[in-house]
C-alpha cells in the first residue's frame, strides 16, 4: 500500500483535469502532475541519494510546489515532514534534528530559517526545477500499510514537539472518513487551501485527489476573505477546511458575495461558538461541516455533517451544534475515567479514540507512544461528554492545551521561553477566550527581586525565541502564582482570575 498510487491513477483516470491552480490559473492538469511527481522521485533517489524510509522536510507555506513534493516523498517511498512555516528558526531546528531529515524544501520566506539543515531547496530556484525536468519517471515504491508516510509535529505537555508518525494506512482511513462522514456526496471539483497545508488543509487535499480535484493555491498564500470569495466564484463545486476564526473572518467581510459555488466549508480546529455557527448556516446555506481530530488521530475522531448542522427541525438542535457531532466510521470512541473504565451518556471523562487513523505513535519516542496508547487506545487528554444520541460535547483540553486561530500552543514551551528572559523568576501561561482568534495566550508573571518589566520587553524577547502567533498577548504581573502543596502551578486558578478581570 502507497498513498502515492492514488496520484498514480489520477493521472491515468482524470488525466486531462486541472490538478493545481494559483488563484485563478490553471498550472498542471493530473498527467502532467502525476508525471512530474514521478520524475521528482526519481530525483530523490538517484541525484540526492535518498533511500527509503528517510524523511524530507517541507519548510513550505502554501504554493503550488507543496502538493507534488508530497507525492513525490511517497512516491520514492520517504517519509514527509510539514512543518508549520509560522515557526521560529530554533523550532524548525528542534523537528529537523528530531526527525533526522536529510533535506528540506522551502519557500522564500523561511528558507533563511532553516539554513541549518547541510541541504536546503528553495522551490523559487532554478536547482528545483531542474529536479524534475532532468530526471525520468521512476514506479512507485512499494510500501507496507504500517510504513511512516507524514510525521505531524505536535507539542506535548513536555513543551517539546513529537512526531506524530502517520502510516499510509491511517492517511488512507482518513480519505475514506471524509467521504463518509465529513464531505460526503459528488461532485468534488476543488479544493481552496487558504489554512496552512502543513495541517489539516494539506490532509484533505489527500481525498480530493483521490476524486481528480483540482488543489487551488491562493496568490496571497494563506487566507485573505476578499481573496477567498474571489476563488469561489472562480472554481465550481469548491470545499475547503478553515479554523472557526477564519470562518469569522468571512462572516464579518462586508458585502453580499456569491457562494452558489461552494461545496462544503468544513472547519476544526478549535470551538466555534454557537451564534457565528448560525450565522454561518444564514450566510452560507446548509454547506457546514465540523470535525474534531488531533494529530495523533488526523481529521478523524468525530463530525458534525452537513445534514446535521442543517436539522433545525430536531428539538436538540441548538446543542447537537454546540457539540463535535458523532464519532466517525473508521473509529471507535469513547469517555473514560481515570482508570481507563468506559462512562456512560451524561459522565465527563477524558475521549479516547482506536481505529485505522491513530497514529503508529511518536517518532523516536517509546516511552510516550506507550503512555499515550495505553490499553490499545489513544488518550487524547481531552474532557468530553456523549449525550444519549451519540454526540460529543467537548468540556476542557486536560492537557491545557490553547488553541488561536486554529494552531494548538501548550504553555510549557512559552514559559520556557520567558522563564530565561533574566528578569522573570516564575511564568505561567493560560489562554483567554477571544471572539476573533478562539483564545489567546496570557501570561502571568512573577518578576524576580529587583526587576522592573514591561510587556513590550516580554514580547520583544519571546519574538526572537519563538513563533509569533504562540507569544502572549497580554501579561499579568503578580507577587506569586497559584501552587497545591506539590508546588504545581494551578492554572484552574488563574483562570478564574482571568475570568473575575474580564
Amino acid at each position: 500500500m502507497n498513498i502515492a498510487n492514488h496520484m498514480l491513477r489520477a493521472g491515468r483516470v482524470f488525466p486531462d483535469r486541472p490538478a493545481v491552480a494559483l488563484g485563478d490559473v490553471s498550472l498542471h492538469s493530473y498527467r502532467s502532475l502525476a508525471e512530474r511527481v514521478a520524475r521528482l522521485a526519481e530525483a530523490f533517489t538517484r541525484t540526492l541519494g535518498l533511500r527509503a524510509g528517510e524523511r524530507v522536510a517541507l519548510a513550505l507555506e502554501n504554493c503550488p510546489e507543496y502538493l507534488e513534493i508530497l507525492y513525490a516523498c511517497w512516491h520514492a517511498g520517504l517519509v514527509a515532514v510539514p512543518m508549520n512555516a509560522k515557526l521560529h528558526a530554533s523550532e524548525f531546528a528542534y523537528i529537523l534534528e528530531n526527525c533526522g531529515a536529510r533535506l528540506c524544501f522551502a519557500t522564500a520566506d523561511t528558507a533563511s530559517e532553516v539554513a541549518s539543515l547541510e541541504r536546503v531547496i528553495a522551490v523559487t530556484d532554478r536547482e528545483y526545477e531542474a529536479l524534475v525536468t532532468t530526471s525520468e519517471p521512476m514506479p512507485p515504491a512499494s510500501c507496507e500499510p504500517s510504513d511512516a508516510a507524514w510525521l505531524f509535529y505536535t507539542s506535548g505537555t513536555t513543551g517539546r514537539p513529537k512526531g506524530a508518525t502517520l502510516t499510509h494506512r491511517n492517511l488512507l482511513a482518513m480519505c475514506l472518513g471524509y467521504f463518509a462522514d465529513v464531505d460526503a456526496g459528488a461532485p468534488w471539483r476543488a479544493i481552496l487551501h487558504a489554512a496552512p497545508m502543513s495541517h489539516g488543509s494539506g490532509l484533505y487535499s489527500l481525498p480530493h485527489v483521490m476524486q481528480g480535484s483540482c488543489n487551488v493555491i491562493p496568490e496571497s498564500g494563506g487566507f485573505d476573505a476578499a481573496e477567498v470569495y474571489s476563488l469561489i466564484r472562480r472554481w465550481p463545486s469548491v470545499s475547503f477546511f478553515m479554523a472557526p476564526t477564519m470562518v469569522k473572518r468571512l462572516l464579518d467581510h462586508p458585502g453580499d458575495e456569491d457562494t452558489a459555488n461552494l461545496k462544503t466549508l468544513i472547519y476544526g480546529g478549535g470551538p466555534m461558538y454557537l451564534q457565528d455557527c448560525q450565522a454561518a448556516l444564514e450566510r452560507f446555506g446548509p454547506k457546514l461541516s465540523q470535525l474534531y481530530g488531533q494529530g495523533e488521530s488526523p481529521m478523524t475522531i468525530t463530525a458534525l455533517n452537513a445534514g446535521l448542522h442543517a436539522a433545525s427541525d430536531h428539538p436538540r438542535w441548538l446543542e447537537r451544534l454546540a457539540s463535535v457531532g458523532v464519532a466517525q466510521s473508521a473509529v471507535e470512541v469513547q469517555v473514560a475515567d481515570g482508570d481507563d473504565r468506559p462512562l456512560g451518556a451524561g459522565e465527563d471523562g477524558e475521549i479516547l479514540v482506536r481505529g485505522d487513523t491513530v497514529m503508529k505513535g511518536y517518532w523516536g519516542d517509546p516511552e510516550a507512544s506507550a503512555e499515550t496508547l495505553r490499553g490499545g487506545w489513544l488518550h487524547t487528554g481531552d474532557v468530553g461528554v456523549f449525550d444519549d444520541d451519540g454526540f460529543l460535547t467537548l468540556k476542557d483540553r486536560s492537557k491545557d492545551v490553547i488553541i488561536s486561530g486554529g494552531s494548538n500552543i501548550y504553555p510549557r514551551e512559552v514559559e520556557e521561553v520567558l522563564l530565561r528572559h533574566p528578569g522573570v523568576a516564575e511564568a505561567a501561561v493560560i489562554g483567554r477566550p477571544d471572539r476573533e482568534w478562539g483564545e489567546v495566550v496570557v501570561g502571568y508573571i512573577v518578576e524576580g527581586r529587583g526587576a522592573r518589566l514591561e510587556p513590550a520587553e516580554l514580547d520583544h524577547f519571546c519574538l526572537e525565541r519563538i513563533a509569533r502567533f504562540k507569544r502572549p498577548r497580554d501579561y499579568r504581573f503578580v507577587e506569586s502564582l497559584p501552587k497545591n502543596n506539590y508546588g504545581k502551578v494551578l492554572r484552574r486558578v488563574l483562570r478564574e482570575l482571568e475570568g473575575e478581570s474580564l
